[in-house]
């Protein structure tokens, strides 16, 4: 349990309104010092702007009567621990009035404000107290409508207020995030519902017989914006981002509009791009011109220290448990997708995988669990031939599949599957680090110097499942062709056309919609790394008992 006195001695008063709505948002957003933007997090700012400049002049409590209006006022009260910004102060009768600016309309209850609101403004009005002001209520400006509603600060009010302080000083010292409402029609609106995951917890919990809501978009708006031509550059123009060659436009696109900007070989990137990806938090992912991943560019790490302290506990101590259902989910998805598409799928094979993949779950060490997933391997990529068309023709050596090859990888099976992996790889180290984890400290993949371990630990149950059936479909299609690889000495690789090609089929790839097989609800691949990435992150905290790999039927 952390000690008490690490918690700071004066706490937000803002913060308040979240312990107010919900204990558990609090606790992600100051504790964990978690935060994602909504439309209604960024129209809040946009309305707030006009009291943030501070104005005017608070007179002591003894020439009170001096007050005309002053915006932006800091107080704070160590005998309430609290720190707290009032938007406006105005003067009635000789008490001071706090004024807070909110967003939205006035709602139609009885109240014409919801509790949250009323909490957060009754504490302006105590620090204002504690002070030396006197103040017996304060006003809620609603922007949008243009409403005063007055809030009286009565005992029951003030009460609950100081029960809400109390109770943010309490959850501030606990080690886990306290557990989310249930079916709470709170949680839908919530800027944070995608960090949370309430319904996806409270599933994996028990703790409810409703069916998970799909809170968020089954995919995010957003998408990579590949940048493959030599001697390209990446840069900034009237807020967009910009791609040139030679002075031409290839590509003008809104940040919010981009998830990650991948370029490969020599592709330069601005350092005002830069600033203005990491302003909007999109990675920046450096590839080799083959393909391979040198490195990402982001902003500063997150302030999720917990998971960082736990994950690198567990790396140390005990990451069997993870690893195991890694390499479980790699097994029975290898097995299903060599079930769906053998042209036949030999039956000793699919027992055999079945077979390994209930020992992966059960395995007791690291070696074995190694074991199981080398005779998995081997019997699943002998039999891979049997997912592709027999006419196939493409340049390398011989395809045959007693083992991977790669670096260089040496025919044009092996080249497609390195590169889908690499993109999968790519991925998520940029949701690893959303989330906070260290992507290079793996719990199965031993970590080395380059290596993003974690990565490759989370990427195991997705190699069947979107690179390989992505490499399927680009070679059973007539997608790729002999003309898209050139063969340099013993290795095949991928032309610029071909690369184009093959991204184009791994991002229609992540937008397949798949049930996800826990939640119930439809989701896309593109999303569904994120939401395992997160409940990875609920185990390795303590919030949820295990981790469940994504298998499909």
């Amino acid at each position: 349990m952390p000690d008490p006195e690490d918690v700071p001695a004066l706490l937000p008063a803002r913060m308040a309104n979240e312990a107010a709505y919900c204990n558990r948002l609090f606790y992600l957003e100051w504790v964990q010092g978690r935060f994602t933007d909504s439309a209604d997090t960024v129209d809040g700012r946009w309305k707030h702007r006009i009291v943030d400049q501070p104005t005017g002049r608070v007179p002591d409590p003894s020439s009170i009567d001096e007050l005309r209006e002053a915006r932006s006022i800091l107080l704070s009260s160590e005998r309430l621990g609290l720190i707290g910004r009032v938007d406006l102060l105005e003067l009635d009768a000789g008490r001071v009035v706090p004024v807070d600016y909110k967003r939205g309309k006035a709602p139609k209850n009885a109240e014409r404000s919801w509790e949250p609101e009323q909490v957060q403004l009754c504490v302006l009005g105590l620090l204002l107290r504690d002070n030396g002001y006197e103040c017996d209520h304060g006003i809620l400006w609603f922007v949008d409508s243009r409403e005063r509603i007055q809030v009286n600060f009565g005992d029951e009010l003030i009460a609950r207020t100081i029960q809400v302080t109390a109770d943010m000083r309490r959850i501030a010292t606990q080690q886990t995030p306290p557990v989310p409402l249930v079916d709470s029609p709170k949680c839908p609106r919530c800027s944070l519902v995608g960090l949370c995951l309430p319904d996806e917890h409270n599933a994996l919990l028990s703790r409810s017989t409703t069916p998970p809501r799909r809170m968020v978009p089954s995919a995010g708006a957003a998408r990579p914006l590949y940048v493959t031509e030599p001697g390209a550059v990446v840069g900034t123009r009237a807020s967009r981002i910009e791609v040139t060659y030679k002075g031409s436009r290839l590509a003008s696109v809104r940040p919010f509009d981009i998830s990650q900007i991948c370029v490969f070989g020599n592709v330069q990137v601005t350092t005002q791009a830069l600033r203005d990806c990491f302003a909007n938090e999109v990675p920046v992912a450096y590839f080799s011109t083959g393909g391979w991943l040198d490195g990402i560019a982001t902003g500063l790490v997150s302030k999720h220290v917990e998971l960082h302290r736990r994950q690198v506990a567990l790396a140390s101590h005990n990451g069997v448990e993870a690893a195991r259902r890694f390499v479980e989910g790699k097994i029975r998805n290898a097995r299903t997708l060599l079930r769906r598409n053998g042209r036949p799928a030999p039956p000793n094979v699919l027992d055999s995988l079945a077979d390994l993949a209930s020992k992966s779950k059960e395995a007791d060490s690291m070696s074995s669990l190694l074991g199981y997933e080398g005779a998995a391997a081997r019997m699943y990529f002998s039999a891979l031939p049997t997912m592709l068309r027999a006419e196939t023709q493409l340049p390398g050596e011989p395809f045959s599949f007693e083992g991977r090859n790669r670096r260089p990888p040496r025919d044009a099976v092996n080249c497609l599957l390195s590169f889908t992996y690499a993109m999968i790889v790519k991925d998520l180290v940029a949701v690893c680090l959303t989330v906070g984890f260290d992507p290079y400290l793996g719990f199965y993949h031993r970590p080395r110097f380059g290596r993003p371990a974690l990565a490759l630990d989370i990427a195991e149950e997705f190699r069947p499942l979107v690179g390989d059936s992505t490499v399927i479909n680009l070679i059973n299609n007539g997608e790729i062709k002999g003309s898209h690889f050139v063969v340099r000495g013993a290795g095949v690789a991928l032309t610029p056309d071909g690369r184009k090609i093959a991204l184009s089929a791994y991002e229609r790839r992540l937008d397949t919609e798949l049930t996800h097989p826990v939640f119930g609800y439809k989701i896309t691949y593109r999303r569904v790394y994120e939401v395992q990435t997160r409940i990875l992150a609920a185990w390795v905290v303590g919030e949820i008992e295990s981790y469940i790999p994504l298998t499909t039927r």
